[in-house]
């Protein structure tokens, strides 16, 4: 079976926390193929998370004290408290040949976008981190991540960007799907986030399971 593109987004609206258990369990799937688990998020998720884990399955102090499994509300990303595009790509950068170095087959990542951004939430940024974030899934295979929008945190416009930068739609822990949406950046207009079936799809995706 083909390997679906590793760079997917998770679209959802109401309490992050509702996402946490499918979050878990996908953790713990790449923690068994040997791959180093980062997931940053605000203090009171990084808690939560840890209560998720264990529910499945995931033995988290021994996790994190092997250096598997790393839970961060650390915002080193942002530079004076601002969101910086090169920045957080270094430090994605760094973070990733440092899991390999260390023996792993590479890392998973994910974060929350509200919280990546900072207090500053400078959405102007977001469009082109994104792009240049592909562009770097796709030159380093060994990286792996989700990108969590929540659409009652963001505006309609960034959730829309965030739709059609990510060739993949996280939908739980055993299913994602290839998005018909996503766009290659020489195809971006800003009519193509801006009609009626965009939101359409948003909806669904955030509908209650």
């Amino acid at each position: 079976m083909k390997q679906l593109p590793r760079h997917q987004c998770l679209i959802y609206k109401g309490s992050p926390s509702r996402n946490l258990p499918a979050l878990a369990v996908t953790i713990r799937q790449w923690l068994d193929k040997d791959y180093r688990c980062l997931y940053l998020n605000n203090p009171a998720m990084v808690s939560a998370i840890k209560y998720c884990l264990e529910e499945a399955g995931v033995s988290v102090d021994e996790q994190i004290a092997q250096t598997n499994l790393v839970l961060s509300s650390d915002q080193k990303h942002l530079k004076a408290g601002h969101f910086d595009i090169d920045r957080m790509l270094e430090t994605l950068d760094s973070a990733l040949n440092q899991a390999l170095r260390d023996g792993y087959q590479g890392l998973w990542a994910s974060g929350d976008m509200t919280w990546e951004l900072g207090a500053e939430k400078n959405f102007d940024k977001l469009l082109e981190y994104e792009w240049r974030l592909e562009e770097y899934f796709r030159s380093h295979p060994a990286l792996a991540g989700i990108c969590q929008y929540n659409a009652d945190t963001l505006p309609a416009e960034v959730v829309r960007q965030g739709v059609v930068t990510h060739p993949v739609i996280f939908l739980n822990e055993t299913l994602s799907r290839i998005n018909p949406q996503f766009l290659e950046p020489k195809s971006y207009t800003k009519q193509a986030v801006n009609y009626p079936a965009l939101d359409d799809t948003i909806e669904h995706l955030c509908a209650p399971k």
